[in-house]
């Protein structure tokens, strides 16, 4: 599966991903709320012999287990809902262009582009190349007026929806973090938690993304993203600055102590995980720590989630793969391996 963490950009300090998701919907099917399972498994061999003969890895979702399901939401790769779908519903991967689509989610297709920092224009163009392929196999619902017709009225018109994953310790340490929702709204923009719609933030870590789709062009969307996110990161890096001015010693002490905590603790929950990260996170950024690289801690995103750790390690440990208690010490132990002073 593809590591959506594997690079860095000048952004890395507060951006940490980019996300491009367009939805579509195929003529003479209805939305796939309503479709029969028949008509399910139509769509997903149609979108299957488009996209296949282009390097795209089929994975069909009836014959993966609810824990690997899982994990693929951790990594981003698929949303909660789809993870969760009993009807016939498909994933399509291309490595080369960081591209998940999802067949027979909400809408009969969702083409997500993910990549590492502030990439919006080349995940923008990876999405269109898989949304060309389509285009030219298949007959996609399309209204001259409306746009692209999609199950949610929220979606129609370009069906994008451009996001950018950020790392906000200062706005949330100084509880800006609703006047900046407040800010955005009024723009078309809106923040989320770190698994979008109905999640809650965790580490200081949001989702900005776009609100309308109808009446403007995806590149003006677009650029409208870049130009938002542009200032909350100058914003940000200043806001840190100042904190870390007025209050030195205590910070530095704090991300210390988060460091020890990770390279020794016994026991690490998935919630003090993300604690601990924000703090190691933001200490890279201020210069603390320079032993730890934003690559390796972003790649725990997914890693030290439950899902993924019980895939990696839960032959090692059986039926008790599933107990909390064992899961935050298979956690700490797995941390202490990744930051063990050398």
């Amino acid at each position: 599966m593809m590591n959506w963490y594997n690079k860095q950009t000048m952004e890395n300090d507060v951006v940490i991903s980019t996300r491009i998701r367009l939805a579509r919907n195929l003529c003479d099917y209805p939305f796939a709320s309503k479709l029969d399972p028949t008509s399910a498994r139509e769509i997903i061999e149609k979108v299957a012999s488009a996209l296949t003969p282009h390097n795209f890895t089929m994975i069909d979702m009836a014959g993966v287990s609810a824990l690997e399901a899982q994990s693929y939401v951790e990594k981003h790769v698929i949303s909660t809902d789809f993870a969760k779908k009993s009807t016939p519903h498909a994933l399509l991967t291309s490595e080369e262009l960081s591209v998940a689509t999802m067949v027979c989610e909400e809408d009969h297709i969702r083409i997500q582009c993910l990549l590492p920092g502030f990439q919006l224009d080349r995940a923008f163009e990876n999405a269109c190349k898989v949304d060309d392929l389509l285009d030219g196999a298949l007959n996609i619902a399309y209204d001259e007026k409306l746009g692209y017709l999609t199950h949610c009225p929220t979606n129609l018109g370009t069906g994008i929806r451009a996001s950018v994953m950020v790392f906000l310790p200062a706005l949330t340490m100084t509880n800006q973090i609703a006047s900046l929702s407040a800010q955005l709204s009024k723009i078309g923009l809106t923040i989320r938690g770190m698994y979008g719609e109905g999640s809650a933030s965790r580490g200081a870590i949001y989702q900005i993304s776009n609100q309308i789709t109808l009446g403007i062009t995806e590149e003006d969307t677009i650029k409208k993203l870049k130009e938002i996110i542009s200032k909350i990161i100058h914003d940000e890096k200043r806001l840190c600055q100042n904190i870390y001015k007025s209050s030195e010693d205590s910070l530095t002490d704090k991300i210390l102590r988060s460091v020890g905590t990770l390279r020794y603790a016994r026991l690490i929950s998935s919630e003090e995980f993300f604690s601990l990260y924000s703090d190691i996170r933001l200490g890279i950024l201020l210069g603390i720590i320079k032993d730890i690289s934003y690559t390796t801690l972003d790649n725990l995103l997914y890693e030290a989630m439950p899902a993924s750790l019980i895939l990696k390690f839960g032959d090692n440990i059986g039926k008790d793969a599933t107990n909390e208690l064992v899961r935050d010490r298979m956690r700490a132990t797995y941390l202490k391996s990744i930051f063990a002073q050398k």
